[in-house]
């Protein structure tokens, strides 16, 4: 697997490797099945996760090696969720969060960041932009387990991870991830839509989330 590490083209003048192209298409296809709530999404989502460590070793970018551990742990366990959900009602039935959930999971995200990001700026060698590591490895966490619960804010938490991920990337020297984690806004925007409308459908009621997704 060796030739993953290497390059497949060249765009701009910045080198493309096959791990970053394959690894950032998969998780085109992930948020697209999770945009169809597709208990595929998870695996696919898994999967990308590993191809990715795979382009960022050497690369010294922790927060993107970081972002790609919590893909790989978190998505199993969403799989299992989704799986569950789908087992008990027939389908992956979507909610905005309530008050309370959306407090706990900006809470916990930001409390999380500067917590990573203290320890980051203690021991430099982990990270050398911290805060910016910190946010995305924290951030794509809080995104993560919101889709898992299947909780709308999920699209917003992506966008707020992205709008620092996208340019991390390109400073990086990532230029594949950075130019499709930008198209990667057209996708949250329709998945965001399609998730909104069905909420408004009859069966997608608080009674009959996936179980083990709510507080």
């Amino acid at each position: 697997m060796s030739w993953l590490s290497g390059e497949a083209f060249t765009v701009l003048g910045e080198h493309v490797k096959w791990a970053d192209m394959i690894g950032n298409l998969l998780g085109f296809g992930g948020l697209a099945l999770g945009w169809r709530r597709s208990v595929w999404s998870w695996p696919v989502q898994l999967l990308s996760g590993v191809v990715l460590i795979t382009a960022y070793l050497g690369g010294h970018v922790p927060g993107l090696i970081g972002k790609q551990l919590i893909v790989i742990v978190t998505a199993a366990w969403g799989w299992a969720q989704w799986r569950r959900g789908r087992r008990d009602t027939g389908t992956i039935a979507v909610r905005f969060a309530s008050w309370p959930e959306r407090a706990a999971l900006v809470a916990g995200t930001a409390v999380g960041t500067v917590g990573l990001a203290l320890l980051f700026t203690a021991y430099p060698k982990l990270s050398w932009s911290p805060w910016s590591d910190a946010y995305i490895f924290v951030g794509t966490l809080a995104a993560m387990v919101a889709q898992a619960r299947g909780w709308l804010e999920f699209w917003f938490a992506w966008i707020a991870v992205d709008a620092v991920g996208v340019p991390f990337a390109f400073n990086s020297g990532y230029t594949f991830s950075g130019l499709t984690y930008s198209v990667y806004f057209v996708l949250v925007l329709l998945g965001l839509r399609s998730w909104w409308l069905s909420t408004r459908e009859p069966r997608a009621t608080s009674s009959n989330v996936p179980q083990g997704a709510t507080a």
